[in-house]
């Protein structure tokens, strides 16, 4: 049962991960315009990251890489 709380908690940071890149996005225009390939880079480093945590089993570093790569995405697509 407390799993559960976990797993729901996790899935409740990450949803706030997409309101949280769409503001840094507005409030750093300039910042995404000069470095879209380093944000890019950071996506694809947190995809990595994720997939390894899978494979290692360690949740705490799943949440972690997949909040990055949301936030990071968020940002880049606005």
């Amino acid at each position: 049962m407390i799993e559960i709380y976990k797993l729901i908690i996790a899935l409740v940071v990450l949803a706030l991960g997409i309101p949280l890149g769409n503001y840094l996005a507005r409030q750093t225009k300039e910042e995404l315009k000069l470095g879209q390939l380093w944000f890019k880079l950071i996506i694809i480093i947190s995809l990595i990251g994720a997939i390894v945590s899978i494979i290692l089993r360690n949740d705490v570093l799943l949440f972690s890489f997949s909040f990055i790569a949301i936030v990071t995405s968020r940002s880049l697509r606005k």
